[in-house]
């Protein structure tokens, strides 16, 4: 069985999957906003982390990324003769938080975020999860509507949970721009990796930006999106398509994850299967709350 006899089309997504930029060069994007891209390409972080740079002169950097020496060189190389004053941290995960700490240790700049690994995580606080950065821990808190102001430059935090519980955006007010971390991407959809990371909430976080009125997303993986309400708008109709595949698989006897990856992703690259698997645990998860499923065994059964 592959994903067609499932019944339910997918929405077109104006991925740009052919995006091929430099690493470690410093790109200007536009006059506020420079971008270097660190060399950790793989099947999930695609072709590396874009980190960017804020402003002239006393500047602010947004998702460091990971841990490479080559691309905390290149980030340093840029800002050469200017002052990095703010490190803004969309979430915690490896690729995009651990270079902060040695950024501020040979900036002294100060760095930002919504609280550590698992912050906004209510029940249970902070989660041991694979690929979460736990030794970060900010120097100021920051959380939804909070503003940070530099020379021709301003900042706003923007809470949108879902990805991780302590996942923010950022706007650049003068420009009309959003850097959206890993809650929106330029060439994939974005893996909701349970407990942490929530369906529901990630449902509600994107609702919440086709509500604004940013004129582009700078996302940390991939191109640039313009239109990006539209762009959104066809991410809440593919995971509302998806929750229909996983119920149209469970009317097919298909009750466990296991059973349903293999169909529902028949057209994926097979190594983005397990990260599949996290996604659909997470559906799965916002169906058992609204009432539509129930946990039976190893698997799941429609109520």
């Amino acid at each position: 069985m592959k994903a067609a006899d499932l019944g339910v089309s997918l929405p077109a997504i104006p991925f740009r999957r052919d995006f091929n930029a430099p690493h470690g060069v410093c790109e200007r994007m536009s006059p506020l906003i420079r971008r270097v891209i660190a060399p950790n390409e793989n099947a999930f972080s695609f072709r590396g982390t874009g980190t960017y740079i804020i402003g002239q002169g006393k500047v602010a950097v947004i998702d460091p990324g990971p841990l490479i020496v080559s691309h905390l060189e290149a980030l340093l190389d840029a800002v050469k003769g200017e002052e990095v004053t703010h490190i803004f941290i969309t979430h915690t995960h490896n690729d995009h938080s651990p270079a902060a700490e040695p950024l501020k240790a040979i900036t002294d700049a100060s760095t930002y975020a919504f609280g550590p690994h698992g912050a906004g995580h209510a029940e249970d606080g902070v989660k041991a999860e694979e690929g979460g950065d736990m030794d970060f821990l900010e120097d100021v808190t920051i959380g939804d509507g909070d503003v940070l102001v530099g020379p021709g430059w301003t900042i706003e935090a923007i809470e949108t949970p879902g990805h991780t519980s302590n996942h923010l955006c950022f706007s650049l007010h003068e420009e009309k721009a959003l850097f959206p971390g890993d809650h929106v991407m330029g060439w994939s959809t974005t893996v909701i990796v349970p407990p942490d990371g929530n369906m529901a909430n990630y449902m509600a976080s994107l609702a919440l930006l086709t509500e604004r009125d940013d004129r582009v997303y700078y996302p940390t993986h991939g191109a640039p999106i313009e239109n990006p309400q539209d762009f959104v708008r066809l991410l809440i109709e593919h995971r509302q398509a998806r929750e229909r595949q996983i119920l149209a698989c469970l009317e097919r006897g298909l009750l466990r994850i296991s059973d349903m990856v293999p169909v529902i992703y028949s057209e994926v690259d097979k190594r983005l299967h397990p990260a599949a698997a996290l996604s659909v645990r997470a559906h799965l998860d916002w169906l058992v709350e609204k009432g539509a499923v129930v946990p039976q065994g190893n698997g799941y059964t429609l109520t």
